[in-house]
C-alpha cells in the first residue's frame, strides 16, 4: 500500500526563504527543507491497481503554466491550541482551476472527493506545547513574509512513510502542466 499525495513542488531558492523562518519557537518541528511542498489534495493509501489509476488519470492534466506566490503565515487549527505553522499563498484563480482539475481527474480514477473546503498552504512546523506567547510573536515577526513569483510547470505524485521522525516524502511521478494542444515545457 502507498499512502499518496499530488502537490507542487517548490522551486529551491522558495525552499531557502522559507527554512529561514525556522528560529525562535520552543516546541517546533520545523519541515526540513527538501520536505516542503503545496498540497492539492490528500488521497491516503492505495493499492497498486488504483496507484495505476491514478497516474494514468493525472497524466490528463491540462491547465497552464502560472506564476504562483508564498504569502503570510498563520496556524491549524483556528481558534484552538496551534499544532501546525503555515505560509500562505497569495490568491491565484491559477491555483484554484489546476486544484479543481486534480480533484476531478482523481475522482475519475475513482479517489471520493473530500467535502473539506481548500485552504492552500505551505506547512512550516509542526508544534508540541510551543508557549502560545511565542507562537504569537513569531506569526507577528513573520506576518509580512513573502516570496518573488516562481513559475509553475507540473504537478507531482507524491508518497509518504511515516517514520519515527516525521513523514519522509517522494515524487513518485511528476506531470508537466500544458494547456490542450500547447507544448508542454
Amino acid at each position: 500500500m502507498l499512502r499518496l499525495f499530488v502537490a507542487i513542488a517548490l522551486p529551491d531558492a522558495v525552499k531557502e526563504q522559507l527554512a529561514q523562518l525556522h528560529f525562535g519557537l520552543p516546541g517546533a518541528r520545523w519541515v526540513e527543507p527538501p520536505n516542503l511542498h503545496l498540497n492539492l489534495r490528500f488521497i491516503g493509501e492505495v493499492d497498486g491497481g488504483k496507484y495505476d489509476d491514478i497516474r494514468a488519470s493525472l497524466a490528463e492534466i491540462s491547465h497552464s503554466p502560472f506564476l504562483l506566490s508564498l504569502k503570510g503565515t498563520g496556524f491549524f487549527p483556528p481558534k484552538q491550541r496551534p499544532h501546525t505553522l503555515w505560509v500562505g499563498i497569495e490568491k491565484s484563480e491559477h491555483l484554484t482551476l489546476l486544484r479543481n482539475r486534480v480533484v476531478s481527474l482523481l475522482a475519475k480514477a475513482g479517489v471520493p472527493r473530500d467535502g473539506r473546503k481548500y485552504a492552500p498552504h505551505v506547512a512550516v512546523a509542526r508544534l508540541s506545547e510551543s508557549p502560545v506567547n511565542r507562537v504569537a510573536t513569531w506569526l507577528s515577526a513573520n506576518a509580512l513574509f513573502r516570496t518573488d513569483a516562481f513559475p509553475v510547470g507540473s504537478i507531482c505524485l507524491y508518497s509518504s512513510a511515516l517514520t519515527g521522525h516525521g513523514a519522509e516524502y517522494q515524487i513518485e511521478e511528476e506531470f508537466e502542466l500544458a494547456a490542450a494542444g500547447e507544448p508542454q515545457l
